[in-house]
Formats: structure tokens, sequence, C-alpha cells
């Protein structure tokens, strides 16, 4: 009896050790696939060029690697490391033009593909070459992996996230340098699958493998899991379904389209085309050159028998040889003229009601399908609370309320509500005068010949003569609430520009025709007959005005910015087309 005891003790220990070393597989398995994009604050570091010659200055506008090089690359602007080319060879420099990484053949930026950003690099690690092959070291120096691949490059969509090759095939590594899918396929692409607040990052991988009758193509989920093999003609993701767990993919084998949740079939491989429709979540299918339509359940709610099917709002418009069949979106039959259209707005208690029979004609109704606007503008966009932006028959835009009451008169050529804002944008463009209106439709601003420049918590709009200043719920803001830590402000007397203190005391004579504030860098563009030049934090003339510009330049010191090609940019005092 105390024998068993024993035997099951240590039956009991095995297990909860099994059980441990799973959940601690699992664990740290996921903790090698997680990697934090690193962000950048505050640059300190800028490309400098000059006679088509590059170097580096820091944020006061000091030299710290003289213009002599043929390029000069910055992959982190935080970080003093920057590659310097010259004919056919490259070296790392740092701040005090020291060479570091000399220990390796090679070391250059990743740069990044179809990222919108002014930041082209990686921002974390670079790759080096080392006996023909590549591996990966930090800002530090750093080895993060060893010289294996045969190449390293960035993954498209995915900052991060490295393509990598070895003996012919990819995979891909984070920016740790932990696999995070195998290195067996001829190529990988990310899904496109994309959030708002974190990217591409919850996207999967489709991947691809060359055979004798073509390429076939499968997929990879977020946590490198294979969820199908390479075995289909073709696979797109449902990108429109928001759901991190579960993955739709619309997939195609032998010229026939299918769809699969995970590895889950939801329609099978029969049909000879598949869309998606977003606002009702159901599926358009083509089966023998006819049209129905299923839920996202798979379940046919219309039978593939129709010439075509339109969808508009939560309607269905099915075509056959005898007219056209209206059905709700789960697939009964409506009752309601074909040639009347009902929209949803994101206001549940507002629809948008549109009549075709006489020209497309627009109006609203409420929840209960009471007209509350009649069909008599020519347009009509839901707003916000009972609001509406309408336009008439002149193409000319206002807003008017659920009682079809007119809140903003109807005579703008565009109008629009700035987002993030409370704000709305009206213009006329005969004269060119935009205004702007608060959430409860009082006028705050009207200005020709406007430019308007949103920033986080405040948009400036100004021309030739003056600077507005507004929060996002339309209080006029003095330029001493917008910049609150710098130490001179623009003041404008007579029509011509100069600087005050905090305290009003004027530091820099109203001699100039236009400034700017102070920029991050400290600096403040001013114009003088048509020339722009720079002034630093306490007023002092860093470069007079000097160079002919278009547009208002950002300078440090006596060096203004050129912005080129995809949001690239560097700092120059020469002539802007070196």
């Amino acid at each position: 009896m105390k024998k068993r005891y024993i035997v099951g003790i240590i039956v009991a220990v095995v297990i909860v050790l099994i059980v441990a070393s799973v959940i601690a597989y699992y664990f740290i398995k996921k903790a090698r696939r997680e990697y934090e994009i690193e962000t950048v604050k505050d640059y300190q570091y800028f490309i400098l060029k000059n006679n088509n010659q590059s170097g580096v200055i820091n944020r006061n506008g000091d030299i710290l690697i003289e213009p002599n090089y043929e390029e000069v690359k910055i992959p982190n602007p935080e970080k003093a490391v920057f590659v310097c080319y010259e004919e056919n060879d490259s070296k790392v420099l740092n701040q005090n033009n020291e060479e570091i990484f000399s220990e390796y053949e090679i070391v250059e930026p990743i740069r990044l593909k179809n990222i919108e950003s002014d930041l082209m690099y990686e921002k974390s690690v670079l790759k080096y070459y080392q006996n023909g092959k590549y591996g990966l070291i930090d800002f530090d120096g750093k080895k993060v992996c060893d010289p294996i691949y045969d190449s390293i490059e960035s993954l498209p969509y995915k900052e991060g996230e490295l393509l990598v090759t070895q003996n012919g095939k990819t995979g891909v590594i984070n920016i740790k340098g932990n696999l995070m899918v195998e290195i067996n396929y001829n190529s990988i692409e990310v899904d496109g699958y994309y959030l708002e607040n974190d990217g591409y990052k919850e996207a999967g991988y489709i991947t691809s493998i060359t055979t004798n009758e073509g390429y076939r193509y499968g997929y990879v989920n977020k946590d490198g899991k294979v969820i199908l093999n390479n075995e289909y003609n073709e696979i797109s993701r449902i990108n429109d379904i928001e759901d991190n767990k579960n993955v739709y993919l619309i997939c195609a084998k032998n010229g026939q389209y299918g769809v699969l949740k995970n590895k889950e079939e939801v329609l099978k491989n029969e049909y000879q085309s598949i869309r998606y429709d977003k606002t009702n979540n159901l599926f358009v299918v083509e089966k023998s050159k006819k049209f129905g339509a299923s839920d996202i359940n798979g379940n046919i709610i219309i039978e593939p028998t129709y010439n075509q099917i339109d969808i508009t709002g939560n309607y269905l418009y099915a075509e056959n040889d005898q007219g056209t069949v209206m059905f709700n979106n789960n697939g009964t039959e409506a009752n309601i003229n074909t040639n009347v259209a009902i929209l949803n707005t994101e206001n549940e208690k507002y629809k948008i009601k549109i009549d075709n029979e006489n020209g497309s004609k627009y109006g609203v109704i409420n929840e209960s399908g009471e007209q509350v606007i009649e069909e008599k503008y020519s347009y009509i966009e839901y707003l916000y609370d009972n609001y509406f932006i309408v336009s008439n028959e002149n193409s000319k835009l206002g807003i008017v309320d659920s009682k079809d009451q007119e809140k903003v008169e109807i005579k703008y050529d565009s109008l629009q509500k700035i987002e993030g804002t409370d704000l709305i944008q009206t213009k006329i463009s005969s004269t060119d005068v935009t205004e702007l209106y608060d959430k409860n439709f009082n006028r705050i601003l009207q200005m020709t010949n406007a430019t308007i420049e949103q920033k986080d918590n405040y948009i400036i709009i100004s021309n030739d003569l003056e600077t507005k200043y507004f929060d996002n719920q339309g209080k006029e803001l003095t330029n001493k609430e917008v910049y609150p830590n710098n130490s001179i402000y623009a003041k404008q007397e007579n029509g011509l520009w100069g600087f005050e203190k905090r305290d009003g005391s004027l530091v820099v004579e109203c001699k100039y025709d236009k400034v700017t504030e102070l920029n991050s860098y400290g600096f403040a563009s001013v114009l003088k007959d048509g020339k722009w030049g720079a002034i630093d934090k306490d007023g002092k003339e860093v470069v007079a005005p000097t160079y002919e510009l278009e547009d208002v330049p950002t300078f440090i010191g006596k060096y203004y910015q050129v912005i080129y090609g995809f949001g690239e940019t560097y700092f120059t005092s020469g002539n802007i087309n070196q």
C-alpha cells in the first residue's frame, strides 16, 4: 500500500513538472516573439549637405562631421551612430568623429519599406557583414545575432520584423534576432491586417513556394503557427473583419474560391468569385455566373440565381430577368420601393434615404422610419449629434439639424469637420475666404488666403498678414499659451514683425516682413525683402536674410531644412539644388 502511495506521489510530481514545463515553454516562446519598437522623441542629429557632400550637425547647429562624404545615413536621430559613405567604402562614426564598429567588415542601416515616416530605418538594430554572411548588432555595438544569413532586409509594413534568407529560402526574424516564421519559403508577405493603435503588428503572413505547376500559397498566423499549407493558387485575408483571434481567408484552388476561418471551412471552394461586404457582414458569391449571398458563418441566405447583386446600405438589390428584387441583410425579401436606398449613419437614430426615381434626392428618416428631412438635397452626410452636412442643387454646402433648420448657411464650396477637433472648416472659392465654426456653429474666424496646420492639441491658421491659434474646441489661444517654454515670441507692429519676451518687453525690433515662432530647436525664421534668415532663442540674428526660398524654412543655426524624396530631409547653407 505504501509502495503504491509513493508511486502515486511520483506520478503526480512528474505530471506537475510536465505541465509546468509546457507552460514555461509557452511563455518563453511567446516572449521570444515579442519586441518593442523604439520611439524617437527628440531629434539630436541631422544630415548636413553642402556642395553635394554630406556630414552631420547637432540640434544647436554645431558641425560634428564635416560634409566630406558622398552620403551619410542617420538610422536613429537620437543616437550618435552615423554611417558615412565614400567611393566604394563606408565607416561608422560617433559624435566625436571617431570610428566605431570597425571589427565588422560592413555595417549598414536597414531601410524600412512601405512605412509612412520620416524615420526611414530600423531604430534599434543595424545589420553587419562578416565572412560572407549577415547578422545584427544594436546601436551600442552589441551582437544581437550571429552572421548566419545570406541577406537581411526589412519586412514591408512590419517595422521590427526582418526578412532573412538562407540557402535560397526565406523566413522572418524580429529585431531581437528571434525567429518569427520558419526559413522554408520562396517569399513571404504581410497579409495587410491593420489596426489604428497597433498598425500591422497583429497581421499574419502569406507564404509561397515554387512548384513545377507554379506558385503555391499558404498562411502563417501572427504567432508563427502554420494555418494553411502551401497548396493554394491564391490567398487573401479579409482585413475588414477586425478580429485578432480569428483570421478569415479567401482562398483559391484550381480557379474555385472558398472562405476559411483559420482552418475551418466557411464556404467550400466552389465559387468563381467571393466578395465581403463590411456594412452587413456577409459574402456575395458567384457560382455558374449567377450571384447569391452568404452570412459570415457560411449559411446561404440568397441562392446564387441572380444576374447581379448590388448592396446599398442594409439592402441587397438582386437583378434577374424579371427585374430587381430587394432583400434585407438577413436574406428576407424587403417590401420597399426598389428606387429607394437606405444608408446607415454613425447614429442609430438616423438613416439617410435616397430616392433615385427622379434623380438622386437625399433625405433623412429616424429609427422608426419617419421622415425627418424630406428628399430634396443632392447630397447628405451625417455630421454629429442631430446635424447633417447637406448640398443643394447648385452643389453648395451647409449644415442643417434633424428638423431641417439651417445651422450653417448653404453657400460654401467646401465644408468639413477637422478630424480630431470640434471645429468645422468652410471655404468659398471665389473669394478664397476660409471660416471656422465651433461645435455650436458660432463663427470664430474668417481669413483670406488661409493655410491651416493641425497639431496634437491645437491648430494654426495663418496668411501673410496674421497667425491665429485655436484649441481643438475652438478657444482662441495666444502664442505664449501655445509655446509656454519659448523665451521670445513673435510680435507685430505697424505691419512689421519682431520679437518680445514673455513680459512684453521688445527684444528684436519690428523690422521683418514675416517671422515664425521659435521651433523646437530654438531658432525662428525671419523674412526681409523676399529673403529668409534666422535668429536664435535670445533674439540674435544667426544668419541675415539671405536665402530666396519658396516655402517657409525651418532653421537649425544658419542651416535650413530641405525635404525631398519620401520624407527624407537634410540641412544646408548652400543652393537649394545642391
